[in-house]
């Protein structure tokens, strides 16, 4: 799981998260749940929503 990222969502559904990132909700929960690894774009969109540094994804825990 990816703590992080469930806590800079906070109280924001995981549907909007998704839907201004341009991804589906089934999607996004893969990305938060560690089964996937958005691409860059990806990535570049949901930290764009959720106000962090998109290279997070790629990083060692």
């Amino acid at each position: 799981m990816r703590d992080w990222l469930i806590k800079l969502r906070g109280d924001l559904p995981q549907q909007k998260v998704a839907d201004l990132s341009g991804i589906s909700q089934n999607f996004y929960s893969w990305i938060e749940h560690d089964k996937r690894t958005p691409s860059v774009a990806v990535a570049k969109k949901i930290a764009s929503v959720l106000g962090f540094d998109w290279t997070r994804f790629y990083e060692n825990e």
